[in-house]
């Protein structure tokens, strides 16, 4: 496989910044550290280039919090003027590389996404007696950095654009602590790898992607699944043949422990497809699609959230009917048209008007 070189001057050309400054801002625009940075943007864009070309960049520190919902998860959210280096790294790397993806790894990528991943799914699962469902226990957390780092070298040649990868991923924030032992590890091999991604980075979502690609290429290829898609680190094979499936998690339980990774194992099973399988906030059923009463939920709190923000002036109306149909394009592919109808019934959006005295 020929690898890519002669990167780095358009990743640090200054147009390809400032098509970055745009890609990092936005939905952010009005937030301090945009408008900070803006305010002299090509005196700011001008320092980046010059310390990326003098090998002198140096990422800063990572703002951390936690969310619960869906799950327990660190988010780490990187400076802005990291962000901007994130974009225009990413707007140079992805596309030559993004060609050696397989066709049906949806995550982070352009024209691909969860409703295309989710009707895909759909296609397999209603014609396909059984299925093999598995989740990655703990993904991000688990990224190991050397591991990493060969991946990328399988594709790129440019020891500047490797430099700047390099900076990057090194200089992760530490990600949740847990311990996994894998076969020939000692105490020291433990405590001495780094590994761990920060959620949030874009860089992180593409180096999730990568990271998998060879082995996506192995189920494909080596295992023969023709029914095979993954987003992120949740993906399923699907067949006719139990035992075929049977066979095929031993063998991928062997090839992720190459990559320092383990399935979870209450996530992961292999039953029939009439039985219903969890996908993307839907579960698809043999005759219809809902949506999961967990998601359900969440939308109910986001709807709620928005009602709020709508009643006190905190959004605009345009906002608001943006937000409302974008959700909805999202419940129409399920089975949701009463779902929808009930929500749109119940749900009233009005200001809160306001009434002052009249002076006398």
């Amino acid at each position: 496989m020929k690898r890519i070189g002669n990167l780095f001057d358009k990743i640090t050309a200054f147009e390809n910044l400032l098509e970055a400054s745009k890609k990092a801002q936005s939905g952010k625009r009005y937030r301090d550290s945009v408008l900070e940075f803006n305010h002299n943007l090509e005196g700011n864009l001008l320092n980046i280039q010059k310390e990326l070309r003098n090998h002198t960049y140096q990422p800063g520190k990572y703002r951390t919090f936690r969310i619960y919902d869906p799950k327990p998860r660190l988010i780490s959210a990187a400076p802005y003027r990291d962000r901007v280096v994130h974009h225009a790294l990413c707007n140079i790397i992805i596309p030559p590389i993004e060609k050696r993806f397989i066709k049906d790894s949806y995550a982070n990528r352009e024209g691909y996404g969860t409703h295309r991943a989710l009707k895909r799914f759909i296609d397999f699962a209603r014609n396909s007696k059984y299925i093999l469902q598995c989740d990655i226990k703990k993904y991000f957390p688990s990224i190991d950095h050397e591991i990493l780092k060969l991946q990328i070298r399988r594709y790129l040649k440019c020891k500047d654009t490797l430099w700047l990868i390099d900076k990057i991923i090194d200089n992760s924030n530490e990600q949740e602590l847990f311990i996994e032992v894998f076969p020939g590890d000692t105490l020291s091999t433990v405590l001495e790898r780094r590994k761990g991604l920060p959620i949030g980075n874009l860089t992180s979502q593409f180096f999730c992607n990568l990271y998998l690609n060879k082995f996506d290429h192995f189920v494909k290829e080596q295992l023969k699944a023709k029914k095979y898609l993954r987003y992120v680190d949740d993906f399923a094979l699907l067949s006719d043949d139990w035992d075929y499936l049977a066979s095929a998690r031993q063998e991928i339980e062997d090839y992720l422990t190459k990559l320092r990774l383990k399935l979870h194992l209450i996530k992961t099973q292999l039953f029939e497809t009439k039985q219903g399988a969890n996908f993307l906030g839907f579960r698809v059923l043999p005759d219809q699609v809902r949506v999961r009463n967990d998601n359900l939920r969440r939308s109910r709190i986001r709807l709620r959230q928005l009602q709020y923000d709508y009643r006190y002036g905190q959004i605009s109306l345009e906002k608001l009917v943006q937000s409302l149909q974008s959700w909805e394009a999202h419940l129409m592919h399920g089975n949701t048209y009463r779902l929808r109808r009930d929500i749109f019934e119940t749900w009233k959006f009005q200001r809160q008007e306001w009434h002052f005295p009249k002076k006398i």
